[in-house]
């Protein structure tokens, strides 16, 4: 599982011309089954995504498709963790 924090390194103005691609990004990833969710950061000053994967490299390669990533308006960080305790909803993405 990853967590991947976006911070942006642009203004807001740059941020909104990417955002439809970005959030189409999303919609695949959502789509493939990759995310699990994702949101602005509150201040709005970047955001976060929530990735189901076991290969780094993956999730690391898939983050240079983002619109944000290519047009250089954020900076990624990518923690990965293992989630030994989850809500009933979520088991199914419980560590061993």
């Amino acid at each position: 599982m990853f967590i991947i924090s976006l911070t942006y390194t642009a203004p807001l103005e740059q941020i909104d011309a990417h955002l439809d691609a970005h959030r189409a990004f999303l919609a695949e990833q959502y789509a493939s089954g990759v995310f699990l969710m994702s949101g602005r950061k509150v201040p709005r000053d970047g955001g976060i995504i929530i990735a189901h994967g076991d290969d780094r490299g993956e999730v690391e390669a898939l983050v240079q498709r983002d619109p944000f990533w290519q047009a250089r308006v954020a900076h990624y960080d990518i923690i990965e963790f293992a989630p030994t305790m989850t809500a009933a909803a979520l088991a199914a993405y419980r560590a061993e």
